[in-house]
């Protein structure tokens, strides 16, 4: 899939906007823990590498990959797995659509 295609169909998926997001994950401080290609700063070594999103079967090693399980695991990570080190971060449904949208636009 090239790239514009990807843009698209992670728009569809998440009714989010990738464009967004690289300004959110910066403010809700993902880099610190995360390498994430595309953001400024973001080289974090704590968790995994948010690369190739799309292609994972599972989210945060238990949630089966979908738009709607990434949307609810970066608002609240804990909801779905309570003994996880990711924290909530405060970020809204809203702004995680736009960060889920770029996730799977990569």
């Amino acid at each position: 899939m090239q790239g514009r295609e990807r843009h698209e169909v992670a728009v569809a998926l998440t009714g989010g906007d990738p464009r967004r997001a690289p300004e959110l994950m910066t403010r809700y401080g993902c880099g610190g823990c995360h390498t994430i290609p595309g953001v400024p700063g973001a080289d974090g070594k704590v968790a995994g590498p948010l690369t190739d999103m799309r292609e994972r079967v599972f989210i945060g090693g238990v949630a089966r990959n979908s738009p709607q399980a990434m949307i609810a695991w970066i608002v609240d990570p804990r909801a779905i797995s309570p003994r996880t080190a990711m924290p909530a971060t405060g970020i809204t449904e809203a702004e995680a659509r736009n960060v889920a949208a770029f996730l799977y636009a990569r």
